[in-house]
């Protein structure tokens, strides 16, 4: 039996010799490259997280102090050290652990989404609970990476904690210089240069030491620390964490196991905020993603635009794009690769932005950009979106201005679960005024509608398209207004059923078009191509067929389903509409298949219930015409 298996919680750490925390490193080590080189998952991060979170667990004691992870992908180690190593082998299958921490898993696990930047108000509202509930021997420790520390909501919280000078709060910030990639900006630069200036810390002990054995050393070290900060700004640069008034620790090395265990001890005791900066490697342990340069295998498999992807295919159209544009420019917030703009910056240097974790920024400088005179095209995981809806619908949509918002991984993504589902983006776009959504169906309408979209040039556009390989491509066989027809009922069926699908929900309903075509039920299948504003040639279609029936892979309320029932109610359409979608709920995680068949969006699941809406219709219809022929027996014989 291996040390690790002998873990079942944290307490279990805190007798440990240094000789077995560095073997029981080790073991975690090898657990994670062979764990997630077979599921999948986020290796690079927890790699270079092993020693740290050991230190973190045999310092505080969790579940009474409270350990929040920003975005999360890196709690691997955590979920290791609490319970949970005979479950490991699950990791993000169908049923099995989660890619984050998980209420229902642990104790142990408290914040859930994996949405950055945003651990540090979490423990700030923390510790001030636990203050007015009178528990001050609890302990807030928020774990933060220096690509999180770039979003404006970790510095918002930290003006904040500055000024709670009471609570108990431990911030670590885990400085590997990388985020998704390497860290962009300003603040990177800062902590890079912290990692090559020697400590002020170390003067300050040799003068204290000195000074303290002379006549007068007390009052003159007194007047000497007063003016430390002088000292600081000269012998190492990250003054701007005191000068918010929050203690700061570091940098210290976060795989000396020892040296960062002291470090929190000293950090705990404080009684007050306190910053701990911490320098690790990405992928330390496993020379493949030490030597990775794209991203120290952030993710396994790489999360890259790979070759035949939707993200790869709306990649290579921008660089098309870009060679007759000059005036496209591209803003991505840390997924440059993931998105698909690898190409486009190779291509164009000068012309892409990664602005970091920072989504809202990132929609407030595309308006900006648009302004200026040129056309943002904004690339974004769908999910991600929501943290910038405030400056799409006032800074953007308001303005009337040209800004494309691409969002990749709309939609079920599969295993990295609720808080990675793209599930809101559909809803939310259709309450911004002026807002022109487009669902390519296959790679070729990936091409063609982003095209449109950066012709737009009176208000904003969203193309969106999901995570993974695109299908074959399905041509029209007649148009519809602006829309595709992709089939029409076969010979000897009627008009019974109006299917429009979004996206590649069209594709599928040309399989639930075969199977109802199989119980005598002819379909219409239509691709909208702009899901808002709906092509009004859907209202004089409508009126032709028996039942409308609207699929999307977006959450039911307030997307493309009831904007195709409120068009038609605009229009005293009395034809019955079905919309079929997502439930409002947060999903789990599990193949893109497996979620879609755990909430019935499949073709063997819609055409059943498609089928039970006709015969109900059917049967309708028979009972209107009952009362008629009743009255017609009744009438005299003229």
């Amino acid at each position: 039996m291996t040390l690790l298996e002998c873990i079942n919680g944290p307490e279990d750490l805190k007798e440990l010799s240094q000789d077995q925390l560095t073997r029981l490193a080790g073991e975690i080590r090898d657990l994670l490259i062979e764990t997630t080189t077979r599921t999948g998952g986020h290796l690079g991060p927890n790699l270079g997280v092993v020693e740290l979170t050991i230190a973190i667990h045999r310092v505080f004691d969790s579940p009474k102090d409270r350990i929040v992870f920003d975005t999360g992908h890196q709690s691997y180690v955590h979920k290791l050290l609490t319970g949970r190593v005979a479950r490991f082998g699950t990791l993000k299958q169908y049923g099995g652990l989660t890619g984050y921490p998980c209420q229902a898993e642990s104790v142990h696990d408290l914040v859930e989404n994996s949405h950055a930047s945003t651990s540090l108000s979490y423990a700030d509202g923390l510790a001030k609970a636990y203050k007015l509930r009178g528990e001050p021997d609890r302990t807030v420790v928020a774990i933060i990476g220096d690509g999180a520390l770039t979003g404006g909501m970790a510095w918002e919280a930290l003006n904040n904690i500055a000024a709670a000078k009471d609570s108990r709060l431990v911030m670590i910030v885990n400085d590997n210089g990388w985020s998704y990639q390497p860290t962009i900006g300003g603040l990177a630069e800062h902590l890079a240069a912290i990692r090559v200036t020697q400590r002020y810390e170390n003067v300050l002990d040799y003068i204290k030491t000195t000074l303290s054995r002379a006549p007068l050393g007390g009052p003159l070290y007194g007047t000497l620390h007063g003016i430390k900060k002088g000292i600081k700004d000269v012998l190492q640069p990250q003054v701007m964490f005191e000068d918010l008034g929050i203690k700061y620790v570091g940098p210290i090395d976060g795989h000396d196991e020892r040296m960062v265990e002291n470090a929190l001890r000293r950090a705990r005791d404080y009684g007050a905020p306190v910053l701990l900066h911490v320098i690790t490697r990405k992928g330390l342990g496993y020379p493949e993603a030490e030597q990775n340069t794209d991203d120290r295998l952030h993710q396994v498999p790489a999360a890259g635009a790979l070759p035949g992807t939707w993200s790869r295919v709306f990649g290579d159209e921008m660089v098309a794009i870009g060679a007759r544009r000059p005036d496209v420019v591209a803003i991505t917030a840390a997924m440059l690769n993931p998105t698909g703009l690898t190409q486009f910056a190779a291509a164009y240097p000068s012309r892409v932005y990664d602005v970091g974790i920072a989504e809202q920024h990132a929609m407030t400088s595309a308006a900006g950009l648009a302004m200026g005179g040129l056309h943002p095209v904004v690339a974004i995981y769908s999910t991600f979106v929501n943290r910038a809806f405030d400056q799409t619908l006032m800074d953007v949509a308001l303005h009337k201005l040209p800004v494309t918002i691409v969002l990749d991984r709309a939609g079920v993504t599969g295993p990295d679960g609720a808080s990675h589902h793209g599930m809101w983006d559909g809803s939310i776009m259709q309450l911004v005024p002026g807002m022109k959504i487009a669902a390519p169906r296959d790679a070729k309408r990936v091409a063609e509608l982003l095209n449109e979209a950066v012709e737009v040039s009176d208000g904003p556009t969203v193309v969106r398209f999901p995570k993974g390989k695109v299908g074959g491509e399905v041509e029209a066989v007649a148009k519809l207004g602006g829309m595709d027809v992709l089939r029409t009922p076969g010979a000897g069926l009627g008009t019974d059923v109006l299917l429009a699908g979004a996206g590649p929900m069209a594709l599928m309903g040309l399989e639930v078009a075969d199977r109802l075509a199989g119980h005598g039920i002819g379909v219409t299948v239509v691709d909208p191509r702009w899901t808002k504003p709906l092509d009004e040639a859907l209202v004089g279609a409508a009126r032709q067929h028996r039942l409308v029936v609207a699929v999307e892979d977006n959450g039911r309320v307030g997307g493309f389903g009831d904007a195709v029932s409120r068009l038609l109610r605009d229009h005293d359409v009395d034809v019955p509409v079905k919309t079929f979608g997502l439930p409002q709920e947060f999903l789990s995680h599990g193949t893109r298949e497996q979620v879609l068949d755990e909430v019935g969006l499949t073709p063997q699941h819609l055409a059943r219930q498609i089928t039970e809406a006709v015969a109900r219709r059917s049967s309708g219809d028979a009972r209107d015409k009952v009362p008629e022929a009743a009255a017609a027996e009744r009438r005299p014989v003229e």
